[in-house]
């Protein structure tokens, strides 16, 4: 299976980048405090005999000379499903120990909803899936590895899902993992489909379930892929549905073994895995019609970037800067736009609101006279929003870039880096990470709900840190970008309306745009490969009125009231975590139904033998 960094909790190998990033629970605490017992849920139970249907789901189970206590624990939490219309599908790949057929049949006599296949000649784990796959009859078919555990609640949880969501094709659930003690650590809990996200990870992975006619339609399971086998499988599954058919359980339903040699335990213990990934991604690439390269993401060469081709004649990009007085800003900014960013075709948009020193009326009649240079003027009171639409209506470049006037180009790449990915098919907008000077995060993408409204993730975390299972450092999409810094397509930003100058003239109107952006089916992506340094407010200051005060909260009201009901659920932010920034910490308690909270439980453990923090 394609391989996935532990969290940044430290729990049992977090990411030592971010381990002064406590949760505010230990995963321990949470278990004890949410996991329930499926003893104690009667009402799924009476969900489930309730459902009209109970299809059958083919779990696949590829063998090769396991570690028998492990197999035997793998095959006994199935058997514990409280879902009982199952198939468990065993593809033995020519063990060499002798052990292991003798307990398979002894194990299949027992119980005839196993079957067995024994492969004469060993042909690794793609070949071994597909002889499974050969073996199912079910409806729907579940991945499973021969070390790995299922809680008793997964199937119970998916055919639900099936039912709610009867277009659904492929269903994948949150995973922890589980050490050669039984300890369990690291929970993963996940977007919704993020196919950004997707193309760096395969966050799909465990538990995942492929509906079995398409499944089959797709041929199966392709070797040559080594360890990254169902990530190929899903990138071309993904290729033939609608995003809304890709369906996601914010739910523990899998338990990942991590041992010696698993890819859970160690995350070079398998390092063809990546190599196959990699040329699962080209492959994806070329079939969709993307001009692009697949490359290690530069913080974590284990994971996988994407750079888009830019065209042969990459279009003109209208920078758009608000400014007003401190000129030392403004002309650093320019500065770093015309000395250190590698993109040629620029034109520069700066918008005056009311300058009144005369160095910086000055520097604005000296840009003037600069070729590939528009300096528009605006007096009034200051409307963020309105200084940008009137930006965007002078620009003549078939690209925008918002950028305020306090933002200082850090890397000369940043500006093709949010154009190649803007250019896509679907694409609205494309926003940047933004740092302090002092090299802390200050813009790593918006999650709405963080903070009580909205606010931006990672918030203050070191430059370095790679985040929560890498999110800060891999391409992604997301439901808001800031707009200080944020390319859009000029014919995109036309057709949505621009910023809203009446309701959202200073705050909220960048992630207001993004939401009607995605509301009209476009995408919001966030790359963590442009990174600039932003002063943020230096030019405005941070010294309150009365009335920017209460401009703010009218303004906050509106927001709330336009979107309340999407602040309530991030689709990219999973409900189990907390909404107290920085973010990505457990939530306490999770946002979810108290009937369908995660199970803790499996075949082997209770709460008393859970890892310590």
């Amino acid at each position: 299976m394609d391989s996935l960094p532990s969290a940044w909790n430290g729990e049992a190998g977090g990411d030592d980048n971010a381990s002064s990033l406590r949760p505010e629970m230990t995963y321990r605490d949470w278990i004890e405090a949410y996991g329930l017992s499926p003893e104690s849920s009667p009402a799924l139970r009476r969900r489930i005999r309730s459902l009209p249907q109970h299809p059958l789901i083919s779990i696949l189970l590829p063998v090769y000379n396991p570690e028998l206590v492990h197999l035997a624990e793998a095959i006994a939490s199935v058997q514990a499903q409280i879902y009982s219309n199952w198939q468990l599908c065993i593809a033995d790949d020519a063990s060499t120990d002798a052990r292991v057929r003798p307990l398979l049949e002894k194990i299949a006599t027992s119980d005839s909803r196993i079957v067995l296949t024994f492969r004469e000649k060993n042909g690794h784990i793609a070949a071994a899936s597909k002889s499974a796959l050969t073996l199912a009859s079910g409806d729907w078919c579940a991945l499973l590895d021969q070390d790995d555990l299922l809680p008793p609640t997964a199937l119970a949880f998916v055919v639900c899902e099936i039912k709610n969501y009867p277009e659904a094709r492929l269903i994948y659930s949150d995973e922890d993992k589980i050490n050669e003690e039984g300890l369990r650590s690291d929970p993963y809990f996940k977007p919704d489909w993020n196919p950004e996200l997707f193309l760096g990870q395969n966050y799909i992975n465990h538990l995942g379930v492929y509906h079995a006619g398409i499944l089959r339609d797709l041929g199966g399971f392709r070797e040559g892929f080594a360890g990254s086998q169902d990530y190929d499988l899903a990138l071309r599954l993904i290729e033939k549905l609608r995003p809304e058919q890709v369906r996601h359980i914010p739910r523990i339903l899998y338990h990942w073994r991590a041992i010696r040699g698993s890819l859970a335990n160690a995350i070079d213990a398998k390092p063809d895995a990546t190599n196959g990934a990699r040329r699962a991604l080209t492959e994806h690439l070329q079939r969709s019609g993307i001009k692009g390269q697949v490359a290690a993401c530069r913080e974590n060469p284990a994971r996988h970037r994407v750079t888009y081709e830019l065209p042969e004649s990459p279009p003109l990009v209208s920078i758009i800067i608000p400014t007003r007085d401190r000129v030392n800003l403004l002309r650093r900014c320019v500065e770093g736009i015309r000395e250190q960013t590698e993109y040629d075709r620029i034109e520069l948009v700066v918008v005056d609101n009311d300058s009144t020193i005369g160095s910086t009326r000055d520097y604005l009649a000296e840009l003037s006279r600069e070729k590939d240079t528009q300096v528009l003027h605006e007096s009034g009171a200051f409307n963020y929003s309105r200084l940008n639409n009137l930006g965007a209506q002078a620009a003549r470049g078939d690209v925008l870039a918002f950028l305020n006037n306090d933002i200082e180009v850090d890397e000369p790449g940043w500006l093709r880096e949010m154009v190649s990915p803007v250019l896509q098919p679907r694409v609205g907008a494309v926003g940047a990470r933004l740092w302090y000077p002092n090299q802390t995060l200050q813009h790593g993408g918006v999650v709405l709900g963080l903070g009580g409204m909205a606010a931006h993730a990672f918030g203050a975390v070191p430059r370095g840190s790679r985040g929560y299972f890498d999110r800060l450092s891999l391409q992604q999409d997301c439901s808001a970008v800031t707009g200080a810094c944020m390319i859009v397509r000029k014919d995109v930003f036309q057709e949505t309306g621009g910023f809203d100058e009446e309701h959202f003239a200073v705050s909220y109107n960048d992630i207001d745009f993004c939401l009607r952006l995605r509301e009209r089916g476009l995408r919001v992506i966030l790359t963590p490969y442009a990174n600039l340094i932003h002063h943020e407010s230096v030019s405005r200051g941070r010294v309150r009125t009365p009335e920017a005060d209460e401009q703010f909260f009218r303004e906050a009201a509106a927001f709330r009231k336009k979107w309340g009901a999407q602040l309530l659920s991030d689709p990219f932010y999973n409900p189990n975590l907390s909404l107290k920034a920085p973010g990505f910490a457990l939530a306490f308690p999770p946002r979810i139904a108290p009937m369908i909270l995660p199970f803790a439980s499996d075949v082997r453990l209770r709460s008393a033998e859970l890892a310590p923090a």
